[in-house]
């Protein structure tokens, strides 16, 4: 063994085939973790449901009318929980109603909110896919 080789050997500037796999096992790791990624990222944005308060009227001191709006995957059910609040923002009403699946990607829906003191406001608290 030369002198260089001896240098080399000591300061690491030979590359040994353990660590060449070691390099390969981890570059396949990473890759299946953005693979990972990716796929969940792709399920989310396809069970995504978005929402949007269009109006609401406060029919008396026990119920608030909630209109609203939503775009969700095509032939799915979808939940969604709806509020009435007090001029505080104190919650006075709210209930989940549940949505049949639907051909169409976007609907309108109006829903009354039973309510336990008089409510200043009625809005949609948030949507899912079930």
């Amino acid at each position: 063994m030369t002198t260089q080789d001896m240098l080399d050997d000591r300061y690491g500037r030979t590359r040994s085939p353990r660590r060449r796999w070691a390099i390969g096992a981890g570059i396949a790791v990473a890759a299946v973790v953005v693979g990972f990624l990716a796929w969940t990222t792709a399920q989310n944005a396809a069970n995504a449901v978005d929402v949007d308060t269009t109006g609401f009227e406060v029919v008396d001191d026990h119920s608030v009318n909630l209109r609203f709006q939503f775009t969700a995957p095509v032939g799915r059910p979808v939940a969604c929980a709806i509020e009435a609040q007090d001029e505080e923002h104190g919650v006075v009403g709210w209930r989940v109603v549940e949505l049949p699946a639907s051909d169409e990607h976007t609907r309108a829906v109006s829903e009354t909110i039973p309510t336990t003191a008089p409510a200043t406001t009625g809005f949609v608290n948030s949507c899912w896919v079930t």
